[in-house]
């Protein structure tokens, strides 16, 4: 499914109807180029878990933890790791088979770690389209 957005404001909509239909042990791997969004979509899908709390980008501590009424999110940005073997050291297992949802921001660096029922968005700029236009793909 491709789906267009022109602001942040839609992006953060799109990410929040997904958020709200999310089920608990899903995990979403997140693909993009620097400053594409992927932090903004995790802020709108937090909204649909109905989690308030602001979401910050988890490069330098590889996953944030949001408790929230109906499940935990899991919030990884795995940029810095350089092998899959890394991810042991945090419990990722226990994340990704745990009762929560796992977004994880440059999940390819990971790949082979990532279960096979994972889905894949990837988000995508077009500057003729104009500055905040992403083109959002899911898998």
């Amino acid at each position: 499914m491709v789906y267009e957005t022109f602001s942040e404001k839609e992006t953060i909509e799109l990410a929040k109807k997904m958020g709200r239909e999310a089920q608990s042990g899903e995990v979403y791997c997140l693909e993009g180029d620097l400053g594409c969004g992927k932090t903004v979509f995790t802020s709108g899908f937090a909204k649909g878990l109905d989690i308030e709390e602001a979401i910050c980008s988890p490069t330098f501590t590889i996953v944030q933890e949001y408790e929230g009424p109906k499940m935990p999110l899991y919030h990884f940005d795995v940029y810095r790791i350089s092998d899959s073997y890394e991810m042991d050291e945090i419990g990722f297992d226990d994340y990704v088979y745990g009762d929560g949802v796992c977004l994880i921001e440059w999940a390819s660096r990971i790949e082979d770690i990532i279960p096979e029922k994972a889905k894949h968005i990837t988000i995508e700029k077009d500057l003729e389209k104009g500055f905040d236009y992403r083109r959002i793909t899911v898998k």
